[in-house]
């Protein structure tokens, strides 16, 4: 079996699997964390509402199509011009929204436990309210590009990003803001709020505390284990772009590219499971 028939063996069957873990387990988030007050009224469980309902529909984009273009040869992506921008703007949006709000919890986390008083009262709903709105508009803003950039030449009949410019500008997006900074943000804060209990002896023995933590503490460890090889093989493609490569190294590399950029559905599916 050649490598090709493994990746479209693998994008079946382990992205359906995904694809059914995630929107079970994220629409399980979705109801136990709008339907009880106390849920929808912490900011930290808020954030993370907003990030399974962000994963829900990154989900059903990307995986979805990714599973019948790849496992059945049907990409309606090269047919239609209207999905395939759709597409691609809709993954910008949901991928950035996920992201974010998953760093935003881990940040109300050390607001939340902070001896200083002021540093609490930035724990609060009105607040968390209010950033998501502005990240919900910034990310609808942002992902704006695809709608006129991507498009499908006759030449190769695949939706393709056609401007220079902001080609060059979505490996450093991909890099920094749903990869490095998210990274980054979790295990500062997350250190910082783990040390804020430390020195606390009630708050380490708060029992919707440590699930909240252990929840932000998962999804520190999601995203080092399956969005940073993802984001080092982007790298490596990037660098290694004008190099020339034979037959065998360009179906390894595909074949890695798969592989990886299949994980990283895991973090959309499975962090909703603590």
């Amino acid at each position: 079996m050649s490598l090709l028939d493994i990746s479209q063996q693998l994008t079946i069957y382990i992205g359906l699997f995904l694809l059914i873990f995630g929107l079970l387990g994220n629409s399980l988030n979705v109801v136990v964390f709008s339907s009880t007050r106390t849920y929808r009224t912490t900011p930290c469980t808020f954030y993370f509402l907003i990030s399974s309902i962000a994963n829900i529909g990154f989900l059903l984009i990307n995986l979805t199509s990714r599973i019948v273009s790849v496992g059945f040869d049907f990409d309606l992506s090269r047919t239609s011009v209207h999905w395939c921008r759709a597409r691609q703007y809709f993954i910008g949006v949901f991928g950035l929204i996920s992201f974010t709000c998953s760093s935003l919890a881990s940040i109300d986390q050390y607001f939340v436990t902070s001896k200083h008083v002021h540093f609490r009262r930035l724990s609060n709903i009105e607040y968390a309210y209010r950033i998501t709105l502005l990240i919900f508009t910034i990310s609808c803003l942002h992902a704006i590009p695809c709608l006129i950039y991507y498009d499908i030449p006759q030449m190769t009949n695949t939706c393709v990003l056609m401007n220079s410019a902001y080609a060059k500008y979505i490996p450093i997006y991909s890099l920094s803001l749903t990869c490095f900074c998210p990274i980054i943000v979790m295990i500062v804060f997350s250190y910082l709020a783990h040390r804020n209990i430390q020195s606390t002896r009630v708050l380490a023995e708060q029992q919707a505390g440590r699930q909240l933590r252990k929840m932000t503490l998962f999804h520190v460890v999601l995203v080092i284990v399956v969005i940073l090889p993802y984001s080092i093989n982007t790298i490596y493609l990037l660098k290694t772009a004008g190099d020339f490569k034979d037959t065998n190294r360009l179906i390894n590399e595909s074949f890695a590219s798969i592989v990886l950029a299949l994980l990283t559905y895991v973090y959309y599916a499975v962090s909703s499971f603590v």
